[in-house]
């Protein structure tokens, strides 16, 4: 059996030995005595060294003919790491598959979409995957249904569209081929399938730990949409309307677990798999934090903020033009002002939700709605509401899209074009809410200050200084606007 060629296929026995939490979704073990793959933290009885093999995605074994393990359930493993910034056009690759990109589109949509052809992105994806896009987009697919199949009393025809599968048929044949079972066989072995009592759906999703929850909800909690999201104890909720549904998603800890509990409760039909990757990259839950400890640990202006935060993230967003209006909205205020703000837009502009509960009472307005709203006597300057509608005119039309590019100098640029967003903006949006996790905005005083010590570097001492972060300046930027003592140089529209 071929071997992954960036895979330590020794090291990768150890930490399975060793059940190594922080090797897992970094790996996966396929047995040959079985023909069955497992996570490294599987607590069946270790194989023999000679029986394994190690690939570096659930796609790849797929692809090698091996079935998921019903005990370890690989569909619960943390997402792919962000080794992203090493190769980040898997990374950008990645994020769309997740959003349904392959479910109805090609290869060759996608690679345009990356600036690069078919053939290179499958090249990349062999290399750093083990298996070409469409085996990774129809893995993916294969391992939320098992999810939701084992885990929901979601109706079988549900998961399948809400999984992604463009028929009940492609459905049952990919489940009884990867399972050796069909879905309502899974479904009556599964131990998970009676636990939820309503109809509401219920997910966990995995991360790597350490993970400070409390920074990442403090940090959505004081930037929270008035109406449209609420942090409330450790709990994080919001609206949502995707598709043709709309609904509310509540997030938790569940640290025992390594893991978030969400639970999803809407109308229509349910598009869990765009909603669990947007809820994913809103608590940033593919970050690796062994390979932030080994690119930013030894910085001594970094290093020892990373020890002190204990698993840090960068808050992302669920929606992204709700993120890119929010930034807009707190050019030169403060943190509050863009609250205030943004709750004028919302209810001048949203729609109210057909439920009311828990402070949740609107949902966003769409990028239509708000390139055609009036939105004088909201405090707004002239200024401000041309970029404001500048930006949703030119989402509305399809000429801005809002999702990762071909690199993070072509997103920057393409939000660059736009009235009213300049540098700084940009790399926020592009940070934030595109999930890239090399946008670093220079020119913030906050951070200036902050890498200065309390003296206000110039922007291109800073941006010299950051080389050194690269490819993960944006968590340097998050730790300095966020350490403690710090917090009075945060910038003002952070």
């Amino acid at each position: 059996m071929a071997t992954h060629e960036l895979l330590d296929q020794d090291l990768c026995h150890r930490a399975l030995v060793g059940r190594d939490a922080r090797f897992d979704g970094r790996f996966f073990v396929c047995v040959k005595t079985t023909r069955i793959y497992c996570r490294p933290v599987c607590p069946a009885r270790t194989p023999k060294r000679e029986n394994c093999a190690f690939v570096p995605s659930a796609a790849a074994a797929e692809a090698m003919g091996y079935r998921s393990c019903l005990r370890c359930r690989p569909e619960s493993a943390p997402g792919t790491p962000a080794w992203a910034g090493t190769e980040a056009s898997v990374a950008r690759a990645l994020k769309l598959i997740d959003e349904g990109a392959l479910d109805e589109g090609s290869v060759g949509q996608l690679a345009a979409r990356l600036g690069m052809g078919a053939r290179q992105l499958h090249r990349v994806f062999v290399r750093h995957l083990g298996a070409n896009p469409q085996a990774v987009a129809s893995n993916r697919r294969l391992l939320v249904a098992k999810q939701l199949i084992t885990e929901t009393r979601l109706p079988l025809s549900g998961v399948a569209a809400a999984a992604g599968f463009q028929s009940l048929r492609r459905f049952n044949d990919a489940v009884r081929t990867a399972y050796q079972r069909s879905p309502s066989e899974l479904r009556r072995a599964s131990r998970d399938a009676h636990a939820q009592a309503s109809a509401a759906i219920s997910l966990r999703l995995s991360y790597r730990p350490p993970f400070d929850w409390d920074r990442v909800l403090t940090y959505l909690g004081g930037r929270a949409l008035p109406g449209v999201e609420q942090v409330e104890g450790q709990v994080y909720r919001r609206t949502y309307q995707l598709g043709g549904s709309t609904g509310t998603l509540e997030v938790s800890h569940q640290p025992e677990r390594r893991a978030l509990s969400v639970r999803i409760e809407g109308e229509g039909p349910l598009p869990v798999r765009p909603l669990v990757a947007r809820v994913r990259r809103l608590f940033d839950l593919d970050a690796d934090p062994a390979a932030l400890a080994l690119a930013l640990g030894g910085d001594p202006l970094i290093g020892p903020r990373l020890a002190r935060a204990g698993g840090v993230r960068v808050p992302g967003a669920f929606e992204p033009f709700e993120l890119a209006v929010r930034a807009i909205l707190g050019q030169q205020v403060s943190v509050k002002g863009a609250t205030t703000l943004a709750g004028r837009v919302i209810q001048r502009c949203g729609t109210l939700a057909p439920w009311a509960h828990n402070g949740l009472t609107h949902l966003f307005p769409s990028a239509g709605a708000l390139a055609q709203a009036d939105l004088s006597g909201l405090g707004l300057t002239g200024g401000r509401i041309q970029a404001l509608k500048g930006l949703a005119a030119a989402c509305a039309a399809g000429t801005c899209d809002l999702k990762p590019g071909a690199s993070l100098e072509d997103s920057v640029a393409r939000l660059v074009a736009l009235p009213g967003i300049g540098e700084w903006t940009a790399h926020y949006i592009a940070l934030r809410a595109l999930g890239e996790p090399d946008a670093f905005p220079a020119s913030d005083l906050g951070l200036r200050k902050a890498a200065g010590g309390g003296t206000v570097l110039a922007a291109s001492v800073l941006e010299r200084m950051a080389e050194a972060w690269r490819p993960w300046r944006g968590y340097a930027a998050l730790l300095l606007w966020t350490e403690p003592v710090l917090e009075r140089a945060v910038s003002t529209a952070a």
